[in-house]
C-alpha cells in the first residue's frame, strides 16, 4: 500500500481548523451575491490570486474581508456543511471545529444565527456521514479581554452546544497572560480549553498557555523545540500539539516543508496530530497536509498511523470511541 492509499483508509480526526478558514472562494463569491455584499474580487482566480502571505497579519486581513459575506443562518450552514463533505471525503470521522464569534458580533450577527448554522450543518453531517463533531469557541486574541469576557457570557446560553474554548488571532503582542481571567471563567463554566501559542510566538506563550490559561492542549505549538525543557514537560504530561504543517509553510513559519519539526517532535514522543488550520487559504485540507508532509519528511507507515492515533487521543471524544479507532487503525495493514 503506498503514502497516498494508507492515508486515504486512514480514520482520523481533525482537531485545528477553523470554519471560517474553510470559506472556498466559489462560496465567498456565491454568498456575496446571495447576500449582496460588494467584494474586491470579481472572480474566482481574483481571490485565489489575493491568497500570496508573508506573514500571519497578512493572511488575517483578508480572512476577516471574507468572514463578511456570513450574514445568515443559512450562510454558516452552507459554509459547515462544505467542510463536513471534505471531511467525507477524507476519511476525516471526527472533527473538532474552532469558530470566532466575534468575527460576526462585531458586524452585528447575532451569536444565535451563528452556532444554529454551524450546529445544525454538523448534526447533519453525523447523521449523513456518521461523522461526530465538537465546537470550540475562540477568542479573538487582537481584541481585548473584556470583549472576551462579554463573548463569553453570549455563550452561556448555548454551552450544550460548545465543547470548549480557544484563542487565536495575531500572535505577537498577545500574550496568553493578556486572557487569564477569561480562561479561568471558562473553566469554571465547563469549557474545556485550548489556546494557540508557539506559531509566531517564543516558546513563553506555549508556557503561558499551560501555566495561565491551564490549557489542555496546545494548537501549534512548533516553536516548542526550541526549548528541551518544553518539549520534556509536553512529553511527560502528554500535552498534544495540534501542528498545521501547510499553514506553516503558507505563513513562513517554515520555509521549506522538509524544515519542519514535526518529525522530531514525534520521534520525542510528543503527541503531535496532523490538521488543516484554514484549508481554503493555505491549499490543503486533513489528507493533502498528511500527504505532503509525510513526502517532505519522509514519514514511515507506523509514523503516519501514530499520527493518526494521536488525533483520537488528543480529541475530547469518550475513551471507548478512541479505543474504537484506535483498533480501526491498528487493523489497516
Amino acid at each position: 500500500m503506498n503514502l497516498q492509499e494508507l492515508i486515504a483508509q486512514l480514520p482520523k480526526a481533525e482537531l485545528h481548523m477553523h470554519i471560517e478558514g474553510s470559506l472556498e472562494p466559489e462560496l465567498m463569491l456565491q454568498l456575496a451575491n446571495r447576500n449582496g455584499i460588494a467584494l474586491p474580487y470579481q472572480s474566482v482566480e481574483e481571490i485565489k490570486q489575493a491568497y500570496q502571505f508573508s506573514n500571519l497579519q497578512d493572511f488575517l486581513d483578508i480572512y476577516y474581508q471574507g468572514a463578511g459575506v456570513l450574514v445568515k443562518e443559512q450562510d454558516f450552514y452552507d459554509l459547515t456543511m462544505a467542510y463536513v463533505k471534505k471531511c467525507h471525503q477524507d476519511n476525516v470521522v471526527h472533527t473538532e471545529i474552532f469558530f470566532d464569534p466575534q468575527t460576526h458580533t462585531e458586524r452585528n450577527i447575532s451569536f444565535e444565527t451563528v452556532i444554529n448554522g454551524i450546529t445544525r450543518a454538523l448534526a447533519d453531517g453525523e447523521t449523513k456521514f456518521g461523522i461526530t463533531s465538537h465546537v470550540i469557541m475562540c477568542f479573538l486574541r487582537h481584541l481585548s479581554e473584556e470583549q472576551a469576557l462579554k463573548t463569553l457570557e453570549m455563550s452561556l446560553p448555548f454551552k450544550q452546544l460548545i465543547k470548549g474554548v480557544g484563542l487565536d488571532s495575531s500572535e505577537l503582542g498577545h500574550p496568553p497572560e493578556k486572557f487569564q481571567r477569561v480562561f479561568a471563567e471558562a473553566i469554571n463554566a465547563g469549557y474545556e480549553a485550548v489556546a494557540h501559542a508557539g506559531e509566531e510566538g517564543d516558546p513563553s506563550y506555549i508556557w503561558g498557555a499551560l501555566d495561565l490559561l491551564s490549557v489542555s492542549r496546545v494548537d501549534h505549538g512548533v516553536r516548542s523545540i526550541e526549548d528541551p525543557k518544553l518539549v520534556d514537560r509536553l512529553v511527560k504530561e502528554q500535552i498534544p500539539l495540534t501542528v498545521c504543517p501547510l499553514s506553516n509553510l503558507k505563513l513562513k513559519v517554515f520555509n521549506d516543508l522538509k524544515d519542519h519539526c514535526l518529525k522530531k517532535l514525534l520521534d520525542k514522543g510528543v503527541v503531535v496530530t496532523i490538521n488543516s488550520d484554514d484549508p481554503a487559504y493555505f491549499g490543503g485540507y486533513v489528507s493533502q497536509n498528511y500527504l505532503e508532509t509525510a513526502e517532505a519528511l519522509e514519514l514511515q507507515a507506523e509514523d503516519i498511523k501514530l499520527i493518526a492515533k494521536n488525533s483520537f487521543k488528543a480529541s475530547f471524544i469518550s475513551d471507548d470511541l478512541k479505543l474504537k479507532w484506535y483498533e480501526a487503525i491498528d487493523n489497516i495493514n
